[in-house]
């Protein structure tokens, strides 16, 4: 059987100043690692022999109709604008379009150098590929946007970081890889007719029924405010939201140094390179209205008057925070098993979360441990939770099965740091057994499953991850 893979590519036909034409460059003994069936039967993808699948998600073999490159986009990270970002380790082999009639790009993550690596070596190692397979996998689970992880493949090289580290690829599949930097690429070299293009090509694949650019952000405003409060709602921390890695989509994207909360801290951050914590947990929803700001600052300046829609744009931008807590608000009532609406239920959320900080309960096991009746047993004073509990219960006497909407959408497993950090170490020692079995038990995050209980456990002292890496 050889594989096969239905591409139907756009994205290249924009022009050669959108993208650079890029092949991958070959590695040396590829072998699959992992191959995302359900996602291939949604992509109509046949798969083929394990060595070819294996060639061709290394990048050392194209399959039929790719149309490999690397895209521009520019962005602002950590606040400091770089007008020329782009694909520094990734090409873009092409677009599939599902039984369902959605576009997908398909991508390879760490295929080599590009013409905009800069220093890099283009390349990726093993542990950034399965975190990023993991997660990514697992927020599809949770129901939250997100690229997807289709393969992994070791390379059998290694890639010098702080020491040698087995390389892998990963193929990415996204609804697209547009970025907020991707507009800014245009817009700060003064790019308007190649920004108009984008911006009709982004409303076609993603927003046909948003009017010209303005309608375009808001309709990524309405996707991120979604997405954010759905971060929020399963303690996510994405760790890097520079402007590109931000999607147009309203997908998650680009995980790095991304990860879950154990304990619940508002300030939480993870990242190795977040220094000033400008995005820790309690910071995502502001950030992403800063990006939105730096959208609308690109997409303006394609209009033949850019400061007759600033009025427009600003208010359009300044909707998003009370959108996001509308969306928060009703995600997290759910959370504490409310489906009605009541003017209090935005203070008995806020103090159940303070309640869960100063108490040091887990953020995963403690929303979930309302439906079972042992919340209490999460907090370091148990008895601090006795007085939300009683204001908890009588407002719930509104609901007619709140244990059901609990259950439904707070999970029992999150992909916790500390199993990411014994995947990749055993990965790395050549035993794929607990990637496999994280990865299995995480496709049904809600439901309890036996011989899992170990995945539930938040980390011992000794087991606890305070920085995660992005592997570049």
């Amino acid at each position: 059987m050889v594989l096969h893979i239905p591409f139907d590519n756009t994205y290249a036909q924009l022009g050669p100043g959108f993208y650079s034409r890029q092949q991958p460059t070959p590695v040396a003994a590829p072998q699959l690692i992992a191959f995302n069936q359900t996602l291939a039967d949604l992509l109509q993808v046949q798969a083929g022999e394990l060595v070819e699948m294996a060639e061709i998600f290394a990048g050392n073999q194209m399959p039929a109709g790719a149309d490999p490159l690397a895209q521009a986009y520019a962005g602002h990270q950590f606040g400091n604008f770089n007008p020329q970002l782009g694909d520094g380790r990734a090409v873009l082999l092409g677009e599939v379009v599902c039984a369902e009639g959605r576009r997908y790009d398909l991508q390879l993550k760490g295929a080599g150098r590009t013409p905009f690596s800069r220093q890099g070596d283009g390349r990726a190692w093993l542990g950034p590929v399965l975190r990023e397979y993991v997660v990514s996998e697992a927020m599809h689970a949770l129901g939250i946007p997100t690229t997807r992880a289709l393969a992994a493949v070791a390379t059998g090289e290694t890639v010098w970081r702080e020491g040698g580290m087995p390389g892998a690829v990963l193929t990415r599949v996204a609804a697209s890889h547009l970025r907020v930097g991707t507009f800014q690429f245009f817009a700060a070299r003064g790019e308007t007719a190649a920004l108009r293009q984008l911006t009709e090509y982004t409303i076609k694949r993603h927003y046909p029924q948003a009017e010209g650019p303005l309608g375009l952000l808001r309709a990524v405003r309405d996707a991120q405010a979604e997405l954010i409060a759905a971060w929020m709602s399963v303690g996510f921390i994405h760790g890097v939201m520079n402007t590109d890695n931000c999607s147009i989509s309203g997908e998650t994207i680009d995980y790095g140094p991304c990860a879950f909360m154990d304990t619940y801290r508002a300030d939480q951050v993870f990242s190795s390179i977040d220094r000033m914590g400008r995005y820790a947990y309690a910071n995502q929803p502001s950030i992403a209205v800063w990006n939105l700001a730096q959208l609308a600052t690109a997409l303006i300046q394609q209009l033949d008057d850019p400061q007759e829609a600033v009025e427009e744009a600003t208010a359009i931008i300044h909707a998003m925070p009370s959108l996001i807590e509308v969306a928060w608000l009703r995600l997290f009532r759910r959370k504490i098993g409310l489906e009605t609406v009541a003017p209090q239920d935005l203070e008995l959320i806020s103090d159940l979360l303070q309640l869960m900080e100063e108490g040091q309960a887990d953020f995963t096991n403690t929303f979930r441990a309302l439906a079972e009746g042992t919340a209490a047993d999460h907090f370091r004073d148990p008895k601090a939770f006795a007085p939300w509990q009683a204001r908890w219960m009588q407002r719930r006497e509104q609901e007619q099965d709140p244990q059901a909407i609990m259950r439904a959408c707070n999970p029992v497993y999150i992909p916790r740091n500390h199993r990411i950090e014994e995947v990749i170490t055993t990965a790395v020692a050549g035993d794929f057994t607990l990637f496999e079995r994280l990865g299995t038990v995480l496709q049904q995050p809600f439901t309890e499953q036996s011989g899992a209980e170990d995945l539930r456990r938040p980390p011992a002292a000794h087991e606890v991850v305070t920085a995660t890496f992005c592997g570049t």
